[in-house]
């Protein structure tokens, strides 16, 4: 004998067949037609499963209408008001659609990637302006990908479920493997963020998920640990950003280029003094101060506008930037990776920032 269809399905079926119906449908049709009711040993049993089957979907807030037939009271069907549940029609504007093309483009996981863009096609058939995405054009977010790491994780956030994984520390360069209880994932800088306990400190911490090397493995079983409280993800944020003092670094952008960049800039007194050299650079592009804590951070993040941008100020991001472009323009004369003489990274890499590291941001 065929399996039983379990009830959610059952569920489905009924709505499908309840919605679909041109005017309404009988017990006898429901058990005839909607895959899920044959499987009634009697009727005494189908009339306690469908009766079940209705006042679970009228406590979803499904409306299930009992429809009595005009000449005969008791011939009874049913079916679904369709004008009471249905949504009503979506009229998008140019700006509403162009902001949501905007969040589109921020998943870049080839498994998000797929439900957004369709997701945003089918806004886009009902919506008045198809140009819209023109409003932000210029204004693209640049957000990597989490890689083989993102989904693992956001399981583990959502089942509170400790995890496993080998880290590579920016400013110290120490790899070593890493037991934490995740509490939230951001998307800050340009990439994505775990905040967590550390169990092996005993302390909050955070952790970018490009500086995640190989699998993240479950430990344990869900439910292990309560939420955080607000201090201790305030706490976590306080460390991610960073405990040095903040600065700012002055940057010469291309005109309608990087303007996520310049979005969060903040603007230069017209008699504030520019490094030498500057006037010359300054010519043919705008002048942005940009906040940041974390000098490699912020070179990063600037690698990716490619020749948009241009770093006055200060020296130490400005000559990390130059090295993450010289290992970019080395790595055509990397040796292939399954050669076995590939043991080697350019001179330009550094023991804090290896190259295989800090290309994923160039």
């Amino acid at each position: 004998m065929p399996p039983a269809i379990p009830p959610a399905e059952r569920l489905l079926n009924l709505v499908i067949a309840l919605v679909n119906t041109p005017g309404r449908m009988t017990k006898e049709q429901v058990r005839s037609s909607v895959a899920g009711y044959q499987d009634a040993a009697s009727t005494e049993a189908f009339e306690r499963m469908f009766e079940r089957d209705k006042d679970t979907l009228r406590e979803l807030g499904i409306p299930v209408l009992t429809v009595t037939h005009a000449g005969h009271g008791d011939d009874v069907g049913y079916r679904i008001d369709t004008e009471r549940w249905s949504l009503p029609p979506v009229e998008l504007t140019a700006a509403e659609l162009g902001v949501l093309a905007l969040a589109a483009q921020l998943w870049q996981d080839q498994s998000l990637r797929a439900d957004s863009s369709r997701a945003l096609t089918k806004l886009r058939a009902v919506g008045h302006a198809p140009e819209a995405g023109d409003l932000v054009a210029g204004l693209a977010p640049r957000v990597r990908a989490g890689g083989d790491a993102f989904a693992p994780l956001v399981d583990a956030v959502q089942a509170r479920q400790a995890v496993r994984f080998t880290y590579h520390a920016a400013t110290t360069g120490e790899v070593r493997v890493r037991h934490v209880e995740p509490w939230k994932l951001l998307a800050r800088r340009g990439g994505w963020v775990l905040l967590a306990r550390d169990r092996d400190r005993g302390a909050s911490r955070s952790f970018r998920l490009s500086r995640i090397r190989g699998a993240v493995r479950a430990v344990g079983e869900p439910g292990a640990f309560d939420p955080p409280t607000p201090e201790e993800l305030a706490e976590a944020s306080r460390v991610w950003a960073g405990d040095g003092p903040e600065r700012t670094a002055l940057v010469a952008v291309t005109p309608d280029r990087a303007g996520a960049l310049r979005a969060r800039g903040a603007p230069v007194p017209a008699d504030a003094p520019l490094p030498p050299g500057a006037d010359a650079v300054l010519a043919a592009r705008d002048l942005v101060a940009v906040p940041f804590r974390l000098a490699w951070e912020l070179a990063e993040e600037l690698v990716g506008y490619a020749d948009a941008v241009v770093v006055l100020e200060p020296s130490d991001v400005r000559d990390e930037v130059v090295r993450l472009l010289r290992v970019a323009a080395e790595l055509d004369r990397l040796p292939a990776r399954d050669d076995p003489a590939a043991t080697t990274t350019p001179s330009t890499a550094s023991p804090t920032h290896p190259a295989t590291t800090e290309v994923r941001g160039a």
